[in-house]
């Protein structure tokens, strides 16, 4: 058979089975025909040869193949060419993900008296399975994110005496930090804010943990009542190398905040009466920490000693008085020197929109950390609350 003949016939099988003829494809193949695929296994006869392109064409809503080279060597015919398809409904052992999905494919076509005596199909099945794999890891990500989300519902909370503000911006699809705005049965405003360390499905995981240990009897507590708490029970499920930092602070109608800090970032008091400005000779500079007040009593971080301590303290705010608190991924953000964003950089946000509303001030702070990061690839959890007494 002539090259031309061989390539001829391959040419028709592939256009019938893109038109979904089986009377055509029939036509291709010889009676006693073998086919080889990783599908289907070994088939024999031309009967059962057809039969496998109907369970094809039955089994995918959707499928195209792009060829992208045929090589003709006497009576053989080699097409290589790529597999799409959005629905691959229990192929290969896994479930359809309904979502597009390519693959390369070898078809190798041996010729006699001018029909497929030979048909073998060869999948790039280990890259088609890792794919498959990844795609289903990126879905369960993705419910995941859905669910973290769900859990910080309250980006935004207001009351007879405070407003408040929050946001968290995993690095990956789902992360370790998260916060809170918890109104509790006296009529407090309970705030949390927490940084499980590492990054991740399984810090995310824990951070869920902690956020339900946090609401389940925290009504009944002190912060540092609420701490010891949190901490023995994370100590009992032996985390490992696990541990979060964290801040809960409790605001009441009168102005008392009474906090506990575990191991975290200190939150900073911007004051609402006397707010800061610059003297000639800080200007141009940066504010220091010990310009604010901080909320630093508490302990050490959770998860880690057993026989851990909380303290806790009490301030009292003043009419316009605001708590910002925030996770290590802010003060840690890095740009294209490698230079980290640092305290001196956030205290100078917070001195610029101290007069801004909460929502304003947090807008603020996320847009300077993306300015300062340009287009480096963000390493951390950035998160931050920002709560104002009125």
């Amino acid at each position: 058979m002539s090259r031309e003949a061989a390539l001829a016939l391959v040419r028709r099988l592939l256009t019938a089975a893109r038109r979904r003829d089986l009377a055509d494809v029939r036509e291709c193949y010889a009676e006693d025909a073998v086919a080889e695929s990783p599908a289907f296994g070994e088939i024999h006869g031309r009967d059962r040869i057809v039969d496998s392109w109907g369970t094809l064409f039955s089994s995918f809503s959707d499928i195209s193949v792009d060829i992208s080279t045929v090589l003709v060597d006497g009576d053989r015919v080699a097409v290589l060419g790529t597999l799409t398809t959005s629905d691959l409904p229990m192929w290969f052992g896994r479930q359809s993900l309904d979502v597009p999905i390519s693959y390369r494919i070898v078809l190798l076509f041996t010729i006699a008296d001018g029909r497929v005596v030979r048909d073998q199909r060869i999948y790039d099945s280990a890259g088609l399975l890792d794919r498959l794999e990844k795609l289903r890891i990126d879905r369960e990500l993705r419910t995941a994110a859905e669910v973290q989300r769900a859990l910080q519902t309250r980006t935004a909370s207001s009351g007879p005496f405070y407003e408040a503000a929050g946001n968290s911006l995993p690095c990956r699809a789902i992360g370790g930090d998260f916060f809170d705005f918890i109104d509790l049965p006296s009529g407090d405003l309970g705030i949390v804010i927490g940084d499980v360390a590492g990054k991740g499905p399984a810090a995310a995981l824990l951070a869920a943990m902690i956020q339900g240990m946090l609401e389940s009897d925290v009504s009944a507590e002190s912060p540092a009542a609420a701490l010891t708490r949190i901490n023995r029970r994370l100590i009992a499920r032996d985390f490992g190398a696990r541990f979060s930092t964290l801040v809960y602070a409790v605001l009441s109608r009168d102005g008392r905040l009474v906090y506990s800090n575990a191991g975290h970032n200190p939150p900073v008091i911007l004051d609402g009466v006397q707010p800061l400005r610059r003297t000639s000779k800080s200007e141009g500079g940066r504010f220091q920490p010990s310009d604010f007040r901080r909320l630093t009593t508490g302990g050490p971080i959770l998860g880690t000693f057993s026989r851990a301590s909380f303290d806790e303290d009490v301030i009292e705010l003043a009419r316009g008085d605001s708590i910002v608190m925030f996770t290590d991924g802010v003060i840690e953000a890095r740009n294209a020197d490698d230079d980290e964003l640092g305290e001196g950089r956030l205290l100078n946000v917070l001195v610029a929109h101290e007069a801004a509303a909460p929502a304003t001030l947090l807008g603020g702070i996320f847009d300077a950390v993306r300015a300062f990061g340009g287009r480096e690839d963000q390493r951390d959890d950035i998160t931050v609350t920002v709560t104002r007494y009125k």
